[in-house]
C-alpha cells in the first residue's frame, strides 16, 4: 500500500524505490541504442535465430577432420530433419552399399549377425584426433609416474627386507655377546635385549645391494581370467637377472591422490608350471609380449576368486623395452629359440583359424559369445575345463567344420597336462583366435570405466546409460536414430549374456573379441571402443 494514501511521507529513498518498482512491472526498458548509436556497416547482423545446443561442448564431442562431414547437431528420433553425410574418396557408408541395416541379405547373415555388424560402422570415421592426442599424451604421462612410484616401493621393499629378515642377522656371535650377560643372568630377556632394525656393523652373504638390483626388466601383465575383478589387476613384475628372481606388485589407486603398491608375488625363484618348460626356471628370454608366466596359486597369499584355479596365468603386456637390450647386451647366455614344438603348434593353431576366419569374419560376434554363453551352460561345476566330447559337440552346434584330424592335433596341444580336459577359454582362442595385448587393453578400460565399483559385473542399465551412439556414421548421415544403434548393441549383448540384466567381464570380452575378427586394422578396433564409450 502506498505510504501517501495512508498519509505518511515517503522518504527520497523510498519513493526512488516504488518508481523502480513501477517501471519493472510495466515492462520499462531504458532505451540506450541511441547512447551506443548507428551499428557499423562492416559489422554482420547477430542472427539468434540460427543458435541451438551444440554437441560440442563437451570434451569428448566428435570433430570432423574435414569438410566434407557436416555435424550441425544431435540427431534423435523427433528431429524432422536430416543431415547429409559425405563420404571422402567416393567412400559409402554400410548402408550404402546394401546395408545389413536396411535389407538384411548378406551371406545368410541372422539380424543379430547384422545389428552386430553395425558396430563396425564405427571405423569409418575418425576419432576427434587433437583430443585423442592430449588425452593419450595424459595416461602416458600418469603411467609413467604409477611405473616410477612401483619403482621406488619395490626397491625400498628388497633393499630393506633382504637385510633385516636375513638369518645371519641373529646368529653372528659379535650380536649374541651384545645380548648375553645382562644382570649377570646369562641369556636376557627379549624384552632385555639390544633392539636395532638391523646391525650394520654385519655383513651378510646374501645381502643385496641396489647395484645387484638395478641390472631388472620390468613387465606389464594382466591375470587370465574370467572374473571381472581380477582380470582387471594392475600389476607390475619384476625380474632381476642377478639371482633370476622375480615378484610382482599390484599398483592401486585409491581416489585421484592416494595410490599404494603391495607384493602380489613374492620376490623367489619360480619355475614353469606348465607348456613344454614346465620345471625350468624362468630366465630372461622368457619375458616378451604375449608370454604366460604360471604359478601354483597355494603357493602365494592370493585373493580366493583366484585360488579357485590351482595354477595361475599372467600374460605379459608389455615390458621396458631399453631394459631388455641392455641386459641382452650385458647377458653371457641370452638365447630366445623357439622349439620345433612350440612352431608346429603354432602352424596347427593358424592352419584352424585360417579355415574358420571366413565363417567368423561376419559372424564372429554370435559365434565367439554362443560358444562362452554354452560352455558356461554345461560347466556345472564351474571349474572352466570341459571334456574333448564336449568340444565336438559345441563345433557341431555351431556350425565350424574341423576335421578329425586338426581336432586331435588341437587336442594334443591344449591338453598338455594329460588331464582330458582344457579350458574352454583357450579353446575358443585357439580356433577363433585372439586379440592382440593393445587392443584387450582398450576393452579393459571400457569395462572398468563401466564397472567403477569393481564388482566384476556391470548392470545392463548402467551399459544403456553409458553407451553413446551420438558419432555413429549412420545417426550423423540421418540413416538411424540413437535410440536405434543403441537398442540394436544392446539387444546382441544381451544375447551373449547368461543373465540379461547383468555383463560379466568375460561376456563383455567376448563380444568384442567377436567384433575383432572383421576388423584388421588396431586403430579401427580402437575407434570401435573410442567413440561409444568416451575412453
Amino acid at each position: 500500500m502506498d505510504l501517501e494514501v495512508r498519509g505518511i511521507a515517503a522518504s527520497p529513498r523510498r519513493q526512488t524505490q516504488l518508481l523502480s518498482r513501477e517501471k519493472k512491472c510495466q515492462g520499462w526498458r531504458p532505451d540506450t541504442r541511441a547512447a551506443r548509436g548507428p551499428r557499423p556497416p562492416e559489422v554482420p547482423c547477430l542472427d539468434l535465430g540460427r543458435l541451438g545446443d551444440s554437441d560440442d561442448e563437451d570434451g569428448n564431442s566428435y570433430v570432423p577432420c574435414s569438410r566434407s562431414f557436416p555435424h550441425t547437431g544431435s540427431l534423435n528420433s523427433s528431429s524432422d530433419w536430416r543431415t547429409s553425410l559425405e563420404m571422402p574418396h567416393g567412400q559409402q557408408l554400410p548402408s550404402q552399399q546394401g546395408s545389413q541395416f536396411e535389407d538384411g541379405h548378406n551371406d545368410g547373415l541372422t539380424a543379430l549377425d547384422e545389428k552386430a555388424l553395425l558396430q563396425q560402422c564405427y571405423t569409418s570415421k575418425p576419432y576427434n584426433v587433437q583430443h585423442s592426442m592430449r588425452k593419450s599424451e595424459a595416461e602416458d604421462v600418469a603411467a609413467e609416474r604409477k611405473k616410477q612410484a612401483v619403482v621406488e616401493q619395490v626397491m625400498l621393499d628388497q633393499l630393506c627386507r633382504a637385510v633385516i629378515s636375513d638369518p645371519e642377522q641373529s646368529t653372528r656371535g659379535d650380536v649374541s655377546k651384545e645380548a648375553r650377560g645382562h644382570l649377570g643372568l646369562g641369556t636376557a630377556p627379549m624384552r632385555f635385549r639390544k633392539r636395532t632394525l638391523h646391525e650394520t656393523k654385519i655383513r651378510t652373504k646374501s645381502g643385496l645391494t641396489e647395484n645387484m638390483l638395478s641390472n631388472k626388466l620390468r613387465f606389464d601383465s594382466r591375470i587370465i581370467s574370467r572374473n571381472g575383478r581380477d582380470a582387471c589387476r594392475d600389476l607390475i613384475g619384476f625380474f632381476f637377472t642377478c639371482d633370476k628372481s622375480l615378484t610382482v606388485y599390484e599398483f592401486r589407486q585409491f581416489g585421484k591422490n592416494r595410490t599404494n603398491a603391495l607384493p602380489f608375488i613374492q620376490k623367489g625363484v619360480y619355475q614353469h608350471q606348465r607348456g613344454q618348460k614346465k620345471g625350468e626356471a624362468y630366465d630372461l628370454s622368457d619375458f616378451y609380449i604375449g608370454a604366460n608366466l604360471t604359478f601354483q596359486s597355494v603357493d602365494h597369499n592370493l585373493p580366493k576368486s583366484i585360488k579357485q584355479n590351482p595354477i595361475l596365468t599372467l600374460r605379459v603386456i608389455g615390458i621396458d623395452e631399453a631394459a631388455m637390450d641392455f641386459l641382452k647386451d650385458s647377458s653371457l647366455k641370452f638365447n630366445q629359440e623357439y622349439s620345433e614344438q612350440l612352431i608346429d603348434d603354432g602352424r596347427v593353431f593358424k592352419k584352424i583359424q585360417g579355415m574358420l576366419r571366413d565363417t567368423l569374419s561376419k559372424r564372429g560376434v554370435r559365434v565367439v559369445t554362443g560358444l562362452g554363453k554354452y560352455f558356461r551352460h554345461i560347466d556345472k561345476n564351474g571349474s572352466g575345463f570341459l571334456s574333448q566330447a564336449d568340444f565336438k559337440e559345441a563345433l557341431k552346434l555351431f556350425h565350424l567344420e574341423v576335421s578329425e584330424q586338426d581336432f586331435e592335433s588341437l587336442w594334443l596341444i591344449l591338453d598338455d597336462s594329460k588331464s582330458a580336459k582344457v579350458d574352454y577359454g583357450e579353446f575358443i582362442h585357439a580356433i577363433a583366435g585372439e586379440m592382440n595385448e593393445y587392443r584387450k587393453a582398450f576393452v579393459r578400460k571400457a569395462y572398468m570405466k563401466l564397472d567403477f565399483n569393481k564388482t566384476g559385473s556391470v548392470p545392463m542399465v548402467d551399459i544403456r546409460k553409458c553407451y553413446c551412439a551420438k558419432k555413429h556414421p549412420l545417426v550423423l548421415a540421418g540413416k538411424a536414430t540413437e535410440e536405434e544403434i543403441k537398442v540394436s548393441f544392446l539387444e546382441t549383448l544381451g544375447e551373449s549374456c547368461s543373465n540379461p540384466e547383468e555383463v560379466s567381464y568375460s561376456e563383455f570380452e567376448d563380444y568384442y573379441e567377436g567384433l575383432s575378427i572383421g576388423i584388421t586394422d588396431d586403430d579401427d578396433f580402437v575407434n570401435v571402443l573410442r567413440n561409444p564409450w568416451g575412453i
